[in-house]
């Protein structure tokens, strides 16, 4: 077999009618120790549309072949087809006699993992349902892309529950936003939303922010703290970036929400009580745990219901609605009159690695600088370095530069001032700088390396 991975753009299948969602699917194992098994992929939006397939408890198909990684591989239906998407086997998912990664598959298709064998399956049209259909069950969700309606129904079906949530997604998707609108949505939303970052806090105080401590109970702790989960009580509590999560405190965590019952730190007394735990990540902790960097039970217990929030690049009708939204929140305006269409399709046309975040960091730098030609801007909320470069001043008509050469040496000049500042109040330290600026650490030293900072 040909070791390649394959990430397929297009398919045929794109030719079906946007409006109508795609049609009833299976996967049936034809082959290997559970031959006979079958997955039925559901076309209902309401309805939970990607699956797992492993050999750990908690996958969609869960298989007893014992060369299937833990979290083997996920399949989603699409408006475009099945997306087949590999969590990082140990075996690997082979289409044929390619080795997949991420790609598009086609109806009759087999899939191998391990020595199972899954063939893709038509099972009719099913039941469909039109776009405009859909209610908006989540207005504070700005979008209007059947990706984001897709959310939108899946937040209005759990709020109501008690079931744990993840929520994942890339950085700037709006991962706490989607967990405030399960809060804001439940029989909780009078109580608490209490939120633990758990990546921007040392892996010595977590337990104690997690589940408060005693006086006394270590070097500084000169009083009694209450822990996170005694605010959440009766509330919603959110574990942001649980892929942070240190290995030797997963076990507590574990403990604390199987019996619900917990000790501070240093504390004798055992206490009980009510939490809704929600957690968010950036990372695929089923690929974590197939490495062991997690612990499967743990990602079971936290994933009981699992929401996907949709990266900005795949739905791209939507950034109309948000440069609005955020045009409205800075200046109190409608800015899109202020864009020509040439404007409005470049930012559709952008890969967005920071998201949503990034989309209303460009529109806020915009008005900051005025390359959208605001009579009145609002002062600028980029650093004293930024705001003090002429670089950043707009062009004079004798000098005005076409738009995007225009843009392109404006926010260089922004990001080499931004970094540079950024650097200097973190110390150096490139995890805190992260942090600081929320911004995916694996992107800011991509821009340190880029402006020759680090």
């Amino acid at each position: 077999m040909q070791e390649e991975d394959v990430a397929q753009e297009t398919h045929p299948w794109q030719k079906r009618r946007p409006e109508t969602l795609p049609r009833r699917l299976s996967l049936r194992v034809i082959r290997g120790p559970d031959q006979g098994k079958r997955l039925d992929l559901v076309a209902d939006p309401a309805e939970r549309e990607a699956y797992s397939i492993g050999s750990a408890e908690g996958n969609a198909l869960r298989l007893s072949d014992t060369t299937v990684s833990r979290y083997h591989l996920e399949v989603e239906l699409r408006e475009a087809g099945l997306w087949v998407h590999d969590l990082g086997s140990s075996n690997g998912t082979y289409c044929g006699e390619l080795r997949i990664r991420e790609a598009f598959v086609p109806l009759g298709s087999t899939l191998a993992l391990g020595t199972t064998v899954l063939r893709i399956e038509d099972q009719g049209q099913g039941k469909t349902q039109r776009r405009q259909d859909l209610q908006d069950p989540v207005p504070e969700i700005i979008g209007r892309s059947t990706a984001i309606l897709t959310l939108k129904q899946a937040i209005a079906r759990l709020a109501p529950t008690l079931v744990s949530v993840l929520i994942q997604g890339e950085t700037g998707t709006g991962k706490e936003l989607v967990a405030r609108a399960l809060h804001r949505h439940s029989e909780r939303a009078k109580s608490e939303f209490v939120v633990v970052d758990c990546g921007s806090l040392p892996a010595t105080l977590i337990a104690s922010e997690l589940f408060g401590h005693e006086k006394g109970a270590f070097t500084g702790a000169e009083r009694r703290h209450i822990g996170a989960f005694e605010r959440a009580h009766r509330g919603t509590l959110f574990l942001d970036e649980i892929g942070e999560l240190p290995l030797a405190l997963q076990p507590t965590l574990l403990g604390a929400l199987e019996r619900r019952r917990f000790r501070r730190v240093g504390g004798q007394q055992e206490l009980e009580v009510d939490v809704r735990v929600v957690a968010a990540t950036n990372r695929d902790l089923r690929a974590e745990a197939n490495t062991g960097a997690f612990r499967p039970d743990l990602y079971h217990r936290l994933g009981a219901a699992r929401i996907v929030v949709p990266p900005l690049r795949d739905r791209p009708e939507d950034i109309e609605l948000l440069v609005a939204f955020f045009s409205r929140e800075m200046t109190g305006q409608n800015g899109l009159g202020l864009m020509s269409e040439s404007t409005m399709q470049a930012l559709r046309s952008q890969r967005w690695s920071g998201n949503v975040r990034e989309l209303r960091n460009v529109i806020e730098y915009a008005f900051a600088v005025g390359e959208l030609g605001l009579q009145e801007k609002p002062e600028p909320v980029t650093p004293a370095a930024a705001k003090d470069s002429d670089s950043l001043s707009p062009p004079s008509a004798a000098t005005l530069l076409p738009y995007r050469e225009a843009r392109a040496s404006a926010l260089e000049a922004f990001e080499r001032a931004y970094l540079q500042e950024l650097v200097q109040a973190c110390g150096g330290n490139a995890s805190e700088a992260a942090r600081r600026a929320r911004m995916d650490r694996s992107y800011l030293l991509s821009l340190l390396r880029r402006h020759a900072l680090r």
